[in-house]
């Protein structure tokens, strides 16, 4: 794991000024939509754009105002660097695939099997996005990608708009990261994928080479990999790598 101060010398001053938590950091932050919660705890006066990593890629890619990148993936962030769009990318946070249904469960779903039965209704990210991506690798590895895939009724944007998807009643069951769901605990529930399913996810982060406050975004990068940081993504759920 490199140390908060990777990307150049003397940032630990940034962090200090902020009291190890970045919250003097103004950059220019776009970050994954299941980032929106925690980023924030962690530097509150940074200007955050949250969404699908994939648009937020494009974006970058199109010259869009930006300092840092954090992504649900290492695939975007990497296309940008060898691209000579961002720095190296490092990883700052793992989480977990897991199926969501309703609270009231109406289809009784309460395993991924469940997922391939006639008539049930699923929801999936897009196939752009992370948590599309990490779907159909679970699908994949569990050799029921055409079973479950025939069910599919939506693919969103990003995971937020899964979550949603599935707490209004329009959706039996979707697939969202961990800490999404402990998010909306009262409104769905977790049905956890099994161990060959493959449902461990990866965060990373690199700052954008065309961003106007260098320092800003070094600052950004260096509080997300602090001590104080590290135990922010831990406690609101992520696993850290």
């Amino acid at each position: 794991m490199l140390g908060p101060c990777w990307l150049a010398a003397g940032c630990g001053a940034d962090v200090a000024s902020s009291g190890t938590t970045g919250a003097q950091s103004d950059a220019t932050v776009l970050a994954a939509a299941s980032l929106s919660r925690v980023l924030p705890e962690i530097a509150p006066r940074a200007r955050y754009t949250f969404g699908g990593s994939g648009a937020l890629e494009a974006d970058i890619e199109q010259g869009a105002p930006a300092d840092v990148f954090a992504a649900a993936s290492p695939q975007q962030p990497l296309a940008l660097f060898h691209k000579g769009l961002v720095q190296r990318p490092v990883e700052f946070a793992t989480n977990q695939l897991v199926l969501i249904v309703p609270a009231a469960n109406p289809a009784h779903i309460t395993s991924i099997a469940g997922t391939t039965r006639a008539g049930v209704k699923l929801v999936v990210c897009a196939a752009t996005v992370p948590c599309g991506e990490y779907a159909r690798r679970v699908l994949a590895n569990l050799g029921i990608t055409r079973a479950a895939m025939r069910n599919v009724v939506s693919q969103t944007t990003d995971v937020t708009q899964t979550v949603a998807e599935v707490a209004l009643g329009q959706a039996d069951a979707g697939f969202v990261y961990l800490t999404d769901a402990v998010a909306a605990a009262g409104r769905v529930r977790v049905i956890h994928l099994p161990a060959r399913a493959g449902a461990r996810t990866e965060d990373f982060i690199a700052v954008v080479r065309s961003g106007r406050n260098q320092a800003a975004a070094r600052a950004f990068v260096a509080a997300v990999l602090s001590p104080a940081g590290r135990a922010r993504l831990k406690a609101d759920g992520f696993g850290l790598p």
